[in-house]
Order: C-alpha cells, then structure tokens, then sequence
C-alpha cells in the first residue's frame, strides 16, 4: 500500500496507528477449515462469477476464507461456508457495484439495489422477473437476475433453513443497511466535505459490513439472545464499541491506498478529523489511533463483564464479538490493503 514516491512498509512511520495489544492481544485463534473455506468460496465463484479479475478473485477468497476463519473459530465447517459466502458476495458488490463506479452512475447503482432488496423483501427470482417485466412495460421481455441477485437468492435460502424466524429477520434488515450504506458511501464519495463527522461515524458500521457480521454470529454459533439481553446496556456498548473499531482501523490501513488516486481525499476518519480539527495527517491519525484505543478498551471491558457469566448465552455471544473484532484487527494486515 505504498503510494506515489513512498517506499518501505505500510503504516509509514510518521502515520501514527493504534496499540491494540491491551485488548486484543492476539496471536488469534483460527478455525481448522481456514483452507477448506478458501477453496468453497472460490468454487463458489465458479457458480456465481461475481469477480472479473483472477488476481482480485484469489486475493477476496483469500482474505475472506482465512479472515471468517478468525471470525468464528469454533464454528462448524458448514455454517463457516455460509458466512464466507455471505461477506463475499458484500465486498464483491461493493467493489464492483459500489465505490467509484458507483459515485459515476449512482442511479444505475440504485437500479442493483432494488433487486437485492425485492429478495430481501421475501420475493422470488420468478416474481423479481415478473416484476421488472410489469415495469418495463408488456412489450420488454422479462429482466432476468443478475448474477448478484442469483447469489444473494441462494444465500438468503441457505440463511432461511439455518435462522429462526427472527434471527432471518435480523439479518435481512442488516443487509438493507448494508445496501443503502454502500448507496450513501457511492453518493458523498467525491464530496467528502459534505459529510460531518457525526454522520460519518453513524454510517461507517453499515459499510464495513460489521453489524451484520454480529447478526450471523448467533445463526452461525447456535444460541439465542433474548430481546432483553439485546436490548441490555452492556450488548449495545459492546456491540457499537467494535463496530466503531471496525470502520476505523480498516480507514487507517486503507488510508493511503485510496489517497492515492486522484481526486478528493477519500471519504474516512482522516479526512474528517483533518477538517474538523483543521490539523495535518499525521495529527489525524494520532487522534483517530486514540479513538480506536479507547473503543478497544470499552469493549475490552464490557467482554470482561458479560463472559464473567460462564457458559451463558450472553457470554457466549461476547465471545463471539471479541473473535469478530480480532478478526478485523486481523484482517487490516492482509495484502488486500497494501495494493
């Protein structure tokens, strides 16, 4: 990730970034089937070519296959399979939907969503074509799905058989925030100064895609928290602790990446502490690393606080969100945010 006229590692040295050790120390437990999960997301892609590339291809199935190895390192090796599918199928319509060519057609960017949030709604292929036909109008032959809406209608029956009803439920709201996050990500991209930090910090969770990794963990684990330990002070602290920390070091790491094109700074905690504090990069970042430190450090603290509980359903989902957020501290290392 090194960018124009900069040689050696990534983070430079005078970029300032988190320490993470207090809270998430690691080495980082991994799942046996890291491999296993490699291989079924890249045979998954020969059913569903959602990646051009071959190098872009063998580099997400890479990261995704021993990055959910690290997410849910006790899984079972089915449910494993899922959840890659599902981050895949994410990052593959992000990067090929979302992002900058999404920022050039937005409206043809919406025009994706809408047949992902027609599955979402609980329609089939059959009357997603039938449909877009009505709106086409009678003449137009039927609009058969993308590649991405076949997919997503395969994930979301395998999600239907596994999931109880509220738990399918959850996820597919998740992955309506995910949709509008990657829609509203597409349309400040090239404004970045149209976005107050306030905003960006409510919708960053959506589009690192972390909050609907935390709704996977119970279908994918086997427990079930009920609506009143949801709901409980010490879940949600938690849960928005890492979900902040997510978005923000994956800014960090891909930070110079993306400053390298051209164009506006990119649209990132950097940029926006930049203005709202009117300092250098070097200032942003410290402050950001801070930010980070402190989020760990609640969240440290409140999976402290809930596996006190011993074999609980509460402390095994905060297992589950202290395995989810190493794997995203994992994950920032990894070759995809260095090229």
């Amino acid at each position: 990730m090194n960018g124009p006229g900069r040689t050696g590692p990534w983070p430079p040295a005078t970029l300032p970034m988190p320490d993470l050790l207090g809270s998430f120390p690691g080495p980082f437990p991994a799942s046996p089937y890291a491999d296993d999960i490699e291989r079924q997301t890249t045979g998954w892609l020969d059913d569903f070519p959602l990646i051009g590339s071959p190098g872009g291809r063998k580099a997400l199935c890479n990261i995704t296959g021993q990055g959910m190895a690290r997410t849910f390192p006790t899984a079972d090796r089915d449910g494993l399979f899922l959840c890659a599918d599902l981050l895949l199928w994410l990052t593959a319509f992000d990067d090929t939907h979302g992002e900058a060519a999404g920022a050039e057609d937005p409206a043809r960017l919406a025009r994706r969503i809408s047949e992902c949030v027609h599955l979402l709604a609980g329609h089939g292929l059959a009357e997603h074509a039938l449909a877009g036909h009505a709106f086409a109008g009678h003449d137009d032959p039927p609009r058969a799905p993308s590649v991405f809406g076949a997919a997503l209608h395969q994930l979301l029956t395998r999600f239907g058989e596994r999931a109880t009803p509220t738990q399918y439920l959850r996820l597919t709201a998740h992955l309506r925030d995910n949709l509008f996050g990657i829609l509203w990500e597409a349309h400040h991209l090239d404004r970045p100064d149209q976005v107050t930090l306030d905003d960006y910090r409510a919708m960053r969770p959506h589009t690192v895609f972390v909050r609907t990794v935390m709704a996977i963990a119970d279908i994918t684990l086997g427990y079930e928290l009920t609506e009143q330990q949801r709901s409980s002070a010490a879940v949600r602290e938690l849960e928005a602790a890492v979900a902040d920390l997510a978005g923000w070091i994956n800014d960090l790491a891909s930070y110079q990446k993306e400053a390298a094109h051209d164009g506006p700074s990119p649209l990132s905690l950097p940029t926006l502490l930049m203005r709202q504090h009117g300092c250098d990069l070097e200032e942003a970042f410290r402050l950001a690393s801070r930010m980070c430190e402190e989020r760990a450090a609640v969240a440290g603290l409140r999976i402290t606080e809930l596996t006190a509980d011993g074999d609980s359903p509460l402390a095994t989902h905060a297992r589950a969100i202290e395995s989810l957020a190493s794997s995203y501290v994992w994950h920032i290392e990894h070759a995809r945010y260095r090229s």
